[in-house]
């Protein structure tokens, strides 16, 4: 399915892998903010657009027949790096309950500003469907 790339004598990353290598049909997911189907905030509390937000990937996932488990690279960008760190618990929490025990390569960063001005994060990623495993189109 894929490999974690760790190399020898690096420290093991909590909560992300360094690299990972796939092979089969790759799934590209858009920037997604914690609104819901209807493009509507239903909260201003980090944690909550992130479990929205984690929630939006895996919908768009479905749809090309993927699971979490397929995520194979995340880019996070939150508006507050002080809030992301005040809040690794609770992002911890939302990200297994949502995700799982799924860990790929990430990368998160502060930015200006997002497009939606209420939103407080978004998060785009990357997913391959292993080839034993791409339903016939």
């Amino acid at each position: 399915m894929h490999e974690i790339l760790q190399p020898e004598g690096w420290a093991k990353p909590v909560g992300y892998a360094n690299g990972v290598a796939a092979r089969g049909r790759l799934i590209f997911v858009g920037g997604q903010v914690g609104w819901n189907a209807q493009c509507q905030f239903e909260t201003d509390d980090f944690v909550g657009q992130v479990r929205q937000t984690l929630q939006n990937i895996v919908a768009v996932l479905a749809e090309a027949g993927a699971e979490p488990r397929h995520i194979t690279s995340m880019t996070w960008y939150f508006t507050d790096k002080a809030e992301y760190l005040a809040n690794l618990r609770g992002l911890g929490e939302a990200y297994r309950e949502v995700i799982g025990r799924h860990f790929p390569a990430m990368a998160a960063m502060q930015v200006v500003a997002l497009v939606e001005d209420r939103a407080k994060v978004e998060i785009q990623a990357t997913a391959v469907i292993p080839d034993e495993l791409v339903r016939p189109d």
